[in-house]
């Protein structure tokens, strides 16, 4: 038999957890390795990615 799970909606405070952090400037930054070079620069570049909101900054080596 399969497990059942319970379909809810989220909460407002599940919703939008974290999000006030990021509107004021205070991401959760994670270096993403999926893309570890620019194509049109032709160099290494290092992106990070928000861990809570998606915004992504590049730093270029």
């Amino acid at each position: 038999m399969a497990d059942i799970l319970p379909f809810r909606k989220p909460s407002l405070q599940e919703k939008h957890k974290g999000k006030t952090l990021c509107r004021h400037g205070h991401h959760k930054w994670v270096m993403d390795k999926a893309k570890q070079f620019d194509v049109k620069q032709g160099r290494l570049v290092t992106v990070y990615r928000c861990a809570r909101c998606g915004k992504q900054k590049v730093k270029a080596h």
